[in-house]
């Protein structure tokens, strides 16, 4: 898993740097030691692009020893100097306990750094370490202002809890718009949860509309629902 997030890295970011394309054009030849000599070179000048490509090396043991140690130290400093996929990798790794130690705290330190850069799975991340209060006190409030940017970005495990967590929060006006997304795509839970909303509200047309999905769907609670409100009359 951890060679995929740093292959990701060096195909993208690292690629597009120029100064770092013959170190690129040696990784690409096989020639991992002297890619290691020219990505380092790079990382000394505090280039963190590539001291996360360097950092790629050592978890990977490719043209050195495998060293977790440095990779790791090269890992962090780029993560210091604001390059925000190695924040976001670092977050995880710490998250996860993959490489080293689980930290809770270091990991949301990392992954609310990148996730205020605007990186999508580290809005994600951050948001369910808020809900359930890993490394901090458990925050329903700012687990969904990060799950509402994760949404907004496009992340559909965000879209899917966003409206759930807006319900927690007794904010029914911001679920509906979530939920709705969610029903449309074949959630009834969230169909069923549209009708509660719009029963509290007295708008039964539009409770009577959604609780029918739900009730289709095979939602029990929906048919509770249904028959307490008498939605037929409708």
């Amino acid at each position: 898993m951890i060679k995929l997030i740093f292959s990701y890295l060096l195909f993208t970011s690292l690629l597009l740097a120029s100064n770092l394309t013959p170190a690129y054009s040696a990784f690409q030849n096989g020639e991992y030691s002297k890619a290691l000599s020219l990505y380092t070179e790079e990382a000394k000048k505090d280039d963190a692009k590539a001291q996360s490509a360097v950092s790629y090396f050592y978890f990977n043991g490719m043209g050195t020893t495998k060293s977790i140690s440095k990779g790791k130290e090269w890992l962090s400093r780029a993560a210091n100097n604001e390059h925000v996929a190695a924040q976001f990798d670092l977050g995880m790794m710490y998250l996860n306990g993959q490489y080293f130690t689980q930290n809770f705290s270091e990991a949301l330190l990392w992954l609310e750094r990148a996730a205020k850069a605007d990186h999508t799975e580290a809005q994600y991340n951050t948001a369910l370490m808020y809900y359930r209060g890993d490394g901090t006190e458990s925050n329903v409030t700012k687990a969904a202002y990060y799950l509402e940017s994760a949404a907004q970005n496009g992340h559909t495990g965000a879209q899917t809890s966003l409206g759930r967590i807006y319900m927690q929060l007794v904010q029914f006006d911001e679920a509906i718009p979530w939920l709705k997304i969610n029903a449309k795509n074949g959630d009834i839970e969230a169909s069923y949860l549209l009708g509660e909303i719009y029963c509290s509200k007295e708008l039964f047309g539009s409770a009577k509309e959604w609780t029918q999905l739900a009730i289709e769907g095979g939602n029990s609670k929906a048919d509770a629902l249904w028959k307490r409100y008498k939605l037929e009359q409708y």
